[in-house]
């Protein structure tokens, strides 16, 4: 098929879907959908769609809210702090353990990314506040877990509605211990989707961490000229520490990785640092931005999907440096060059032409493009629950073919873009996995690598390849038809 032809018949489902709306809904949607090309410098955006705003009530979204940017992405997986859920107890639940945060440490001693604290409101504390629960909390803690370095308040709902002040809680029992306590803002309610939940973890950092608000033990740490930290991977699967091994191999030193595995020293240490290695830009571009201005801190962003795009961003990050981090940056990809070889000779042939459509939060729908693209993969359709406008930019460098584009799409659009362009393979959140695996049609959870991972890296790129050939050529797809394939 042609592209011209192509670029016509997306467009066309495009049409076909918003068929279904009401009038009004349709003009609120048909904003949010359209078809990218590569090639067409009239669009301000890939597919001039519109991003961050409210979703249109009754229609379904598959976004979160502030709390889990805040809770669940941001501050959650920093392992030497509690994290309390404070408010009901279905959100705390609902948000731990989820995504698969891997750490080194001990749970229960002196890690705790993996346990569920939550000040357990109940209708009594709804009707009379749960400002004295919490200072109890504190003190709960400090006594069971003696090793934890500092809590976080992760507020729900209720307690921006009943106007709780956990500010001035937090700050007397900071006060009265010297313990870091930091209380987010994070109610669910904020904003519109997680998105502002990032921003507003970002800015408790910059305002409860930086500027020499926690010890750092400078006098043990002893800066160099090669010293980097990564900012927005949260270490799925092992991701982060796949990066680092590259990192270091050509020659720099991880001063401070975060939020996976991080530490609140390592946190604080950052603004030391001579480059932010950014990965997640929705996440972290804020505080990236503030020690840019505040430190005199350069960031860029970076992408180890897929060894097309690990090697164009190795390079970009050493250009940073002296000729000898260079030289090693180049003696690192002709290292691992034989095993990309290796990779992509085994699993091309079995993935080759075949086409996948994406939607996951985050970064992963226009970075994960290059590594299907490495494997001989063609991605037909992307979009982002919570992205914004810039998210939809920088996904116009990564795309080189019409793709259709949806933000905040739902459960009825996926599914009839599915059906209309019919793709080989989806790949995008849990909400989706088994809606399409009960269509008879392949599928991959990218939110947290379907309980596989790394896919950073190298190493991460040869489990990327592994699990796209188990999804697309099980044989248990022998048993069972897409919807198309039932239809002719």
């Amino acid at each position: 098929m042609g592209p011209e032809s192509l670029e016509a018949k997306q467009k066309a489902a495009v049409e076909e879907v918003l068929k279904a709306y009401p009038s009004k809904a349709a003009k609120n949607r048909a904003k949010h959908l359209g078809v990218g090309t590569p090639d067409d410098e009239s669009q301000k955006t890939c597919g001039d769609v519109r991003s961050n705003k409210k979703t249109v009530p009754g229609v379904m979204s598959q976004r979160g809210c502030a709390y889990a940017g805040s809770k669940g992405v941001v501050w959650g997986p920093v392992k030497d702090m509690v994290h309390i859920s404070h408010g009901p107890i279905g959100c705390g639940q609902y948000s731990r353990a989820g995504r698969r945060n891997y750490y080194i440490g001990t749970t229960g001693v002196d890690t705790f990314v993996t346990m569920n604290f939550s000040s357990d409101f109940q209708e009594k504390d709804i009707v009379f506040g749960g400002d004295k629960k919490l200072t109890k909390c504190f003190g709960e803690i400090d006594e069971l877990f003696p090793l934890n370095n500092g809590i976080t308040v992760q507020s729900e709902c209720p307690i921006g509605l009943i106007g709780d002040d956990i500010n001035a809680t937090s700050k007397v029992y900071a006060k009265q211990t010297g313990k870091v306590i930091v209380p987010v803002n994070c109610e669910g309610f904020r904003g519109v989707s997680q998105s502002l939940g990032h921003h507003i973890a970002n800015d408790t950092v910059r305002d409860y961490i930086f500027d020499g608000k926690v010890d750092t033990l400078d006098d043990a740490i002893v800066p160099t000229e090669y010293d980097v930290a990564i900012i927005g991977d949260y270490n799925i699967g092992g991701d982060a520490w796949s990066s680092r091994i590259l990192l270091e191999e050509m020659g720099l030193r991880v001063v401070a990785q975060w939020s996976g595995d991080a530490t609140l020293k390592e946190m604080a240490m950052t603004p030391k640092v001579k480059l932010n290695l950014l990965h997640c830009y929705r996440s972290m571009n804020y505080i990236s931005r503030h020690m840019e201005k505040e430190f005199g801190i350069p960031w860029i962003e970076y992408n180890f999907f897929g060894p097309t795009q690990t090697i164009k961003s190795l390079r970009k990050i050493a250009a940073f440096f002296d000729e000898s981090v260079q030289a090693k940056c180049e003696e690192v990809i002709a290292k691992y060059q034989p095993m990309v070889d290796a990779v992509i000779n085994k699993y091309r042939p079995r993935l080759e032409g075949k086409t996948v459509m994406l939607f996951v939060g985050g970064l992963r729908p226009r970075h994960v493009i290059g590594a299907y693209e490495d494997l001989g993969m063609e991605v037909i359709g992307t979009g982002y629950e919570f992205a914004h406008d810039d998210d939809y930019k920088r996904t116009k460098e990564e795309i080189f073919r019409s793709t259709v584009i949806y933000d905040d799409v739902n459960e009825y659009e996926l599914e009839a873009f599915v059906k209309k362009l019919q793709p080989d393979l989806v790949a995008s959140g849990i909400k989706e996995k088994y809606v399409f695996q009960k269509m008879g049609l392949p599928y991959r959870q990218m939110h947290s690598w379907d309980y596989s991972g790394p896919y950073h890296g190298y190493d991460g790129f040869a489990i990327f390849a592994k699990d796209m050939d188990l999804a697309m050529n099980s044989p248990v797809w022998a048993h069972t038809k897409a919807p198309w394939d039932k239809e002719a």
